[in-house]
């Protein structure tokens, strides 16, 4: 039942609109799914790497010495809206309509692999998520704390890959609709960058 619970409550956490959904539906309807997966991949490695930071107690340090926490959380904030300042900057084109065969030359699968890893690495609200949550599930007298820490990180991590393929697929499908319109390109640059540009003053906040 409490396995249930777990999946409930990461399936809730991970249909909210955040930073990671938006750069994996901005990814997709721009450069198409298989760079939308790359990212996808990246935010699976963070949020692989917060499981163990929180495993190790590193979170603890965030509440005994907040100036750490302010830090990263600022550093996030302005990763964030650097991206969103270069999708404002970048010049307005019509999307190819055939995405595999015509991308832009910086849109690398590895790039798009960094940004996902560094938008949820620097988010370090992402880090006290998986402090706060894991712990509710974990039970000393079930077996080694650790093993429970790792079998539910695992969950966490696959549970969050599954959704951003989702949102992947869901971007490559707005990439149609938005394909050889110059207005439509436009309005999808826009609306990604003032959105990261927003979460990322959120974080600040």
């Amino acid at each position: 039942m409490e396995l249930w619970l777990f999946i409930v409550a990461l399936a809730a956490v991970y249909l909210l609109p955040g930073p990671d959904m938006l750069l994996v539906l901005h990814t997709g309807s721009l450069q198409g799914r298989s760079r939308a997966l790359a990212t996808a991949a990246g935010l699976a490695v963070a949020r692989g790497l917060h499981v163990a930071l929180a495993a190790l107690g590193l979170a603890a340090l965030f509440v005994t010495a907040p100036w750490t926490f302010d830090a990263v959380r600022y550093a996030g904030a302005a990763y964030l809206a650097w991206i969103g300042l270069q999708l404002l900057r970048a010049p307005t084109e019509p999307l190819p309509e055939a995405p595999d065969r015509t991308v832009p030359p910086r849109a690398s699968h590895r790039l798009a692999w960094r940004r996902g890893l560094l938008t949820n690495l620097l988010n370090p609200k992402s880090l006290l998520f998986c402090s706060v949550l894991l712990p509710q599930f974990v039970h000393p007298d079930r077996g080694p704390v650790l093993l429970q820490f790792a079998l539910l990180g695992t969950l966490l991590v696959a549970i969050g890959l599954l959704f951003d393929a989702g949102y992947a697929t869901l971007g490559a499908a707005l990439q149609r609709w938005f394909a050889g319109s110059p207005l439509k390109a436009r309005l999808q640059r826009w609306t990604f960058g003032s959105l990261l540009i927003g979460f990322g003053l959120r974080l600040a906040a």
